[in-house]
C-alpha cells in the first residue's frame, strides 16, 4: 500500500508539472525576480529583494564608488593639480579631453546632458581646454573617474572606481565615447601614463625605495591596456629579459562558477575586490586579511608594512564587498557579434577543442576553465614563472575563455606574449605535439572567436 501511495503521488506530481499546475514552470517561464511577492512565498520575496537590491548596490558601488581613495589620488599625489592645470588652479598644461581619450579615459554618453551633446555635435565645445575636462567630471561622466570640486569650480581632488580599468564604452557618440560596457577590460587605458602625471610621488618613490626618476620610469614602461598589482608588494618592476612586469587588465565579466580570479589565482573575485580596494586604489579606510604577505622573501614591501593586516573601525570598504561580488557575478561574457567568426569552421574548431587538441581537458566548457582548483605550474603551460612566483602559489590560472572577441586588443596570456589566437593555438600545438594542420589550426581559432 505505501508503494503504491509513493507512486500515485509521484504521477500525480508528475502530471502537474507537466500541466504547469506547480511554481516551478511558471517562474522558468516568467522570471524569479519577476514574481509577485505573497504570504505563502514570503521568503522568495526576500530572496528576490535582495537579489535586486545587491545588483543595484553592486552596480553603484563598481561605477562611483571612490573608497575613499581620494585620500591618496588627490591629497597624497596630487593628481588632480595635474588635471586641472596651472590655468585653473592646478600646475602643469592640464589634461584636455583630447589627452584624456588618447590615454584610454572613456566617457559615459549617457551621463551628457542634451544641450552638452549638441554643443559637442555643434562643434563649440573645446576638446583641447582642460576647462572642458573639469566639466566632465562635474557631470561624472568620465568613466572610473570623481572629482571633488570647491567651491570656485577647481578641484579639490580626485577618486578613482572599479570601472577606471574594468568598464569601456561601446562608441556610440565618438571613439571612447558611449555607453558603458561594465567588466570589459580597458585595454586602451594607460595607467601608468596617468599616474605619471601627478606632481607629488613621493610616497611612491618612499614606498618602493627608489628615486622620483625611477618610479616615473616604470610607470612609463606599463603602456595601455596593462597595470603591476605586485609592484607594491614585491618592488619587482621589470621582468628579467628586461621587459615591463605589468600584465595585461583582464575582464571582469563572466566569473560566476570560476573558482580563483586574476592571471595568477591570489583568490577569488571578492578576495581581489578587497586587495585592489585596499591596496591598489589606495581606498582609506579599509579592512584586509592576507597573512601570505607576511611572506618577506617574495612579498618583501608588503610584509614590511604589514598590507595583509589592515584594519579600520571605520571601514567602508568591507560593508561594500557582498553587493559588488553579487553584481560582478551577474555580468555575463558577451556574445560574440554577428560575422566576427566563420560558423562553420568554428563548428569544427569545436570538436578539435573538446578531443583532439586537448582544450577542453583544463578549459571545460561552459565555464571553459576547470570547475574547481583552477591552477597549473608554469612547466604544465610551457612557459616561463616569472608572474607566477610574484603570486602566493607559484602558478597560473586557467583564463575562462567565454567573451574572447571583446579582449583581444593587446595580445593573450597574462602579459600579451602571444599577439593573436592563431600564436595561441600554434603554442600548444608545438608544445604538446598535436600535429594539427594549418587547416585544423585556423578552425580552433574560429571557435575561439565564437566563445
Amino acid at each position: 500500500m505505501q508503494q503504491r501511495t509513493i507512486s500515485w503521488s509521484l504521477a500525480i506530481g508528475l502530471g502537474l508539472l507537466g500541466l504547469g499546475l506547480v511554481g516551478a514552470p511558471t517562474i522558468a517561464r516568467e522570471g524569479f525576480l519577476n514574481q509577485p511577492s505573497d504570504r505563502e512565498h514570503a521568503f522568495d520575496a526576500q530572496i528576490r529583494d535582495n537579489a535586486q537590491r545587491q545588483i543595484d548596490e553592486g552596480r553603484q558601488t563598481f561605477r562611483f564608488d571612490t573608497f575613499g581613495s581620494e585620500a591618496f589620488f588627490g591629497d597624497t599625489i596630487k593628481l588632480h593639480q595635474a588635471i586641472e592645470g596651472e590655468a585653473h588652479g592646478g600646475v602643469g598644461p592640464g589634461v584636455s579631453p583630447k589627452t584624456a581619450l588618447a590615454v584610454g579615459l572613456k566617457v559615459d554618453a549617457d551621463a551628457l546632458p542634451a544641450a552638452v551633446v549638441d554643443a559637442i555635435n555643434r562643434g563649440e565645445v573645446d576638446l583641447d581646454d582642460p576647462a572642458t575636462t573639469l566639466t566632465l567630471l562635474k557631470l561624472n561622466a568620465v568613466v572610473g573617474v570623481t572629482g571633488f570640486p570647491n567651491d570656485d569650480g577647481t578641484l579639490k581632488s580626485v577618486g578613482i572606481q572599479c570601472a577606471l580599468c574594468h568598464s569601456t564604452v561601446n562608441d556610440s557618440f565618438a571613439p571612447g565615447i558611449g555607453s558603458r560596457l561594465d567588466a570589459w577590460a580597458n585595454r586602451d587605458l594607460n595607467v601608468g601614463a596617468i599616474i605619471g602625471l601627478a606632481p607629488d610621488l613621493s610616497a611612491v618613490n618612499s614606498l618602493l625605495g627608489v628615486d622620483d626618476a625611477t618610479t616615473r620610469a616604470v610607470l612609463a614602461s606599463w603602456g595601455p591596456g596593462k597595470f603591476d598589482a605586485e609592484l607594491f608588494m614585491d618592488g619587482k618592476a621589470f621582468r628579467p629579459d628586461g621587459g615591463s612586469a605589468a600584465t595585461l587588465i583582464p575582464p571582469a565579466f563572466g566569473m560566476a562558477g570560476v573558482n580563483l580570479h586574476t592571471w595568477t589565482g591570489w583568490g577569488s573575485v571578492t578576495h581581489w575586490n578587497a586587495f585592489v580596494a585596499n591596496l591598489e586604489m589606495h581606498g582609506s579606510p579599509g579592512t584586509f586579511y592576507d597573512p601570505r604577505l607576511d611572506d618577506s622573501s617574495k612579498f618583501p614591501i608588503a610584509a614590511r608594512n604589514r598590507f595583509g593586516h589592515l584594519s579600520s573601525p571605520n571601514d567602508r570598504i568591507t560593508p561594500k564587498l557582498a553587493a559588488l561580488h553579487f553584481y560582478q557575478l551577474s555580468i555575463p561574457a558577451p556574445i560574440a557579434p554577428e560575422g566576427s567568426f566563420d560558423r562553420e569552421a568554428a563548428a569544427r574548431g569545436r570538436t578539435l577543442f573538446e578531443a583532439r587538441a586537448q582544450c577542453a581537458t583544463c578549459h571545460v566548457p561552459p565555464l571553459y576553465t576547470e570547475p574547481g582548483w583552477n591552477m597549473h605550474t608554469p612547466e604544465e603551460i610551457g612557459i616561463d614563472d616569472f608572474q607566477a612566483s610574484r603570486s602566493p602559489d607559484g602558478r597560473y590560472r586557467t583564463a575562462p575563455l567565454n567573451g574572447l572577441t571583446s579582449h583581444q586588443k593587446g595580445g593573450f596570456y597574462h602579459d600579451g606574449r602571444f599577439a593573436s589566437l592563431q600564436d595561441v593555438v600554434e603554442h600548444y600545438n608545438t608544445f604538446k605535439g598535436l600535429g594539427l594542420t594549418d587547416q585544423e589550426k585556423q578552425d580552433l581559432v574560429e571557435f575561439l572567436k565564437s566563445l
